[in-house]
């Protein structure tokens, strides 16, 4: 029987070969100096890889807000940044998640990916005529933590059943996924990602899938995604800013360490405790936009009628 690699030896490759082709751009074309001005996007990473490759939220659920509401980034300019950098980080953890042979329900990544071309096209071409900065920022962090309140109403019951795969797979399905795909893509195209933390969602609370197997779903569909988003962005619309394209180069190092080590991490780790995770981190995102965000009492109304549109829309969606 042939052994198995340790994964770290996956990891170095990987690593080894992104910082490669990496130095050898920033080398021949001098820009080591972007550090000085934009370190602090390096710094913001080192925590948003590591979130993208162990949660189903993407590294744009760090970068994102963090850009947006600490920073003073313009959310047009974050979601480029958050797909661009995506298409990096998580694409090395997705590597690895599958060099490693991790459990995945392949067919959600297939047909979500299907609607999720369809939306994310749509999330760019909508997202000029859409409000205030101020408004995209809480939408992003209420409609995830409507998602962490109905998982934690689900998993209240006791001995809840999970599956590996969804069972019985029927036309039915491919169609919801599809559709599920259309809703990511467009929130992915608003904030940067989306698809990935909503087909979460309805794997875990609609088809009862393990949450160990919807996590790497969920972070190999946001790198499919990530990917096409950024072609489409950068070679199609050709309308990713200079400050975007900075904030990239820095991070590239960043993030082929932390995404892969992330997804390594939550590998180790029971579905109780990725749920208690994802827990943490949403609400921490929430109680930071509260916190920066000046409100008002339509912001505040906003906020409230979309989590409790998205906490009752998840839960309903559990009762299969």
């Amino acid at each position: 029987m042939k052994k198995q690699r340790p994964p770290y030896i996956y990891h170095l490759c990987i690593i080894v070969f992104v910082w490669f082709f990496w130095a050898a751009f920033m080398w021949k074309t001098n820009q080591w100096s972007l550090f000085y001005d934009n370190w602090f996007m390096s710094a913001t990473m080192v925590v948003g890889s590591f979130i993208a490759g162990g949660t189903s939220e993407g590294g744009g659920a760090v970068a994102f807000p963090v850009m947006t509401l600490i920073f003073g980034i313009t959310p047009q300019i974050a979601r480029d940044f958050s797909l661009m950098i995506q298409s990096i980080g998580m694409s090395a953890a997705a590597l690895f998640i599958v060099v490693t042979r991790t459990p995945m329900e392949w067919r959600a990544i297939k047909y979500t990916s299907l609607g999720g071309i369809v939306g994310i096209t749509a999330g760019f071409l909508l997202m000029p005529m859409l409000p205030s900065p101020s408004y995209i920022k809480i939408f992003f962090t209420s409609l995830w933590l409507s998602f962490a309140v109905a998982l934690y109403l689900v998993n209240r019951q006791d001995q809840r059943e999970v599956v590996s795969q969804i069972s019985n797979f029927q036309s039915k399905d491919a169609l919801n996924l599809c559709i599920v795909g259309v809703f990511g893509g467009v929130v992915s195209g608003i904030t940067g990602s989306g698809i990935d933390i909503i087909t979460f969602s309805l794997l875990t609370l609609h088809y009862q899938i393990n949450e160990k197997v919807a996590t790497p779903t969920s972070v190999v569909l946001m790198a499919v995604n990530s990917c096409f988003g950024f072609f489409l962005n950068g070679f199609v619309f050709t309308n990713i800013s200079p400050e975007a394209w900075n904030y990239w180069l820095v991070c590239i190092p960043v993030v082929v360490v932390g995404a892969p080590l992330g997804a390594w991490f939550i590998k180790q780790k029971s579905r109780v405790f990725i749920t208690r995770f994802l827990y943490c981190s949403i609400s921490a995102q929430f109680i930071g936009a509260l916190y920066i965000i000046p409100l008002s009492v339509g912001l505040v109304s906003f906020c409230g009628f979309v989590v409790l549109l998205g906490t009752i829309t998840c839960i309903q969606m559990s009762r299969r």
